[in-house]
C-alpha cells in the first residue's frame, strides 16, 4: 500500500489535485455548487419560481374583465389560484384602470359568430416587459386554459361523437418536479464536465510549459502520466457528487439509488475526461483543446437525446426511486462505454511518439 501511495502515478495525481487550488474559475464553480447543494431547500423556492412562475402564490394577480363573455372569464378565473378579478361593463374603463396601475392585466371577451356556433374571442392586455410580466402571462394562460375546458364541457351535448375522456388532473408539486428533474441532474452533471475541462488544462499545460520531460525522468511513461491525470480527475467527480447528495439529504431532499447515481457520474466523468485528455494529446494547445472539448461535450449531450432515455431522465428516475430495467441498462451501458473510452485513450497515448513532444 505504501508503494502505491508513493508511486510516480500517485505523485502526479496528487500534484494535479493540489494545483486545483490555484484555478480560481474551478474553485468558484465548486463553491457555487456547494452553496446550491448546502442551501437547496431554501434556494429551491426561488429557483422554482423561475422554472414554474405559477407556483408562486404570494400576492396574486388583479385582472380586469370586460366584454360580453365576462361572466365566463370570471368563472374560469375563479378556478385559478392567485387570480383576483374585477368586472367592468366598459373595456375602456378597465384599460384605464390598467394604465393607472390599479390592475395587472385586462381580459376582454367577446362572442364571435362563425356560422357554425358561437366562439369566444379574448383580447389580453399585459404589462410591457417588466419583472411582473412573466407571472402575469402565466396566470392569464391558466385562466384561458380553464376557459377552454369550461367551454368544451358546456358544449359536449352538441358533439356528434363521444371524445376520449381526459385523464384526471394530478396535483403535483412544482417543487418536486424541479428538484428531481433540474436541480439533482444539474449538481450531478457539472462535476464530470468540470473534471474533463480540468483534465484538458493539466495535460496541455505540461506541453506548453515543457514540464512533460521532467515528469518522464521519474521515470514514467506517457501512458502512466495520462493514467495519473485521468484517475485524479475521474475520482474528483463522484466525490463531489457524493457530497452534493449528502447535503441534499441534510436539507430534507431524499435521493434514491445513490450508488447507481455515483456509478453514472463516474461513467460520464470517465468519458469526458477521456475526451479532454485525447484532445490534449492531439492538439497540445490549451485554447484549441478547451474550445473543442466544450463544443464536443455539448454535442455529446445533444446526441444523447437520441437515446431511448436521456441521461438527465436516467438521473431523475434514479433519484426519485422509479428506475426501470431500461434505466439500469442505461447505467450499465454508460459504464461499459466509459471503460471502452478509457482503453482507447490509453492505447492512443501509448502510440504517441514521445520524442516528438520535446
Amino acid at each position: 500500500m505504501s508503494d502505491l501511495r508513493f508511486s510516480p502515478r500517485a505523485t502526479v495525481a496528487k500534484r494535479d489535485l493540489a494545483s486545483l487550488r490555484s484555478e480560481k474559475t474551478i474553485v468558484l464553480a465548486l463553491l457555487i455548487q456547494l452553496f446550491i447543494a448546502a442551501f437547496s431547500s431554501f434556494l429551491v423556492v426561488g429557483l422554482t419560481s423561475l422554472y414554474e412562475p405559477s407556483s408562486v402564490q404570494g400576492g396574486g394577480v388583479d385582472i380586469g374583465v370586460s366584454g360580453e363573455a365576462r361572466e365566463e372569464l370570471v368563472a374560469a378565473a375563479d378556478e385559478v389560484d392567485g387570480v383576483v378579478t374585477s368586472t367592468y361593463t366598459d373595456a375602456d374603463t378597465a384599460r384605464a384602470q390598467f394604465r393607472s396601475g390599479r390592475l395587472d392585466a385586462v381580459l376582454v371577451g367577446e362572442y364571435a359568430d362563425t356560422g357554425d356556433g358561437s366562439q369566444v374571442a379574448v383580447t389580453a392586455t399585459v404589462p410591457d416587459g417588466n419583472v411582473q410580466t412573466t407571472l402575469v402571462v402565466v396566470q392569464l394562460r391558466s385562466v384561458l386554459t380553464q376557459l377552454e375546458r369550461d367551454e368544451r364541457a358546456d358544449r359536449t351535448e352538441h358533439l356528434q361523437f363521444e371524445p376520449l375522456a381526459l385523464p384526471a388532473e394530478a396535483n403535483a408539486s412544482p417543487y418536486f418536479g424541479f428538484t428531481y428533474t433540474v436541480l439533482v441532474p444539474l449538481l450531478l452533471f457539472l462535476p464530470p464536465f468540470i473534471s474533463g475541462s480540468v483534465a484538458v488544462d493539466t495535460l496541455t499545460e505540461e506541453f506548453e510549459r515543457g514540464t512533460l520531460e521532467l515528469l518522464r525522468v521519474a521515470p514514467v511513461s506517457l501512458t502512466d502520466i495520462v493514467d495519473a491525470k485521468a484517475a485524479a480527475m475521474i475520482l474528483l467527480a463522484p466525490v463531489q457528487a457524493g457530497v452534493w447528495l449528502l447535503l441534499l439529504a441534510v436539507n430534507g431532499i431524499t435521493v434514491g439509488s445513490p450508488l447507481a447515481l455515483l456509478v453514472m457520474v463516474a461513467a460520464i466523468a470517465t468519458l469526458l475526461v477521456g475526451l479532454g485528455l485525447g484532445l490534449g494529446l492531439v492538439t497540445r494547445d490549451r485554447r484549441q483543446a478547451q474550445l473543442l472539448y466544450s463544443v464536443l461535450a455539448l454535442l455529446v449531450f445533444a446526441v444523447a437525446a437520441l437515446l431511448p432515455e436521456h441521461p438527465a431522465t436516467t438521473v431523475a428516475r434514479l433519484a426519485v426511486g422509479s428506475a426501470t430495467s431500461g434505466t439500469l441498462a442505461h447505467v450499465v451501458g454508460f459504464a461499459a462505454l466509459a471503460v471502452a473510452g478509457a482503453v482507447v485513450v490509453r492505447a492512443y497515448a501509448g502510440r504517441v511518439d514521445v520524442e516528438s513532444l520535446s
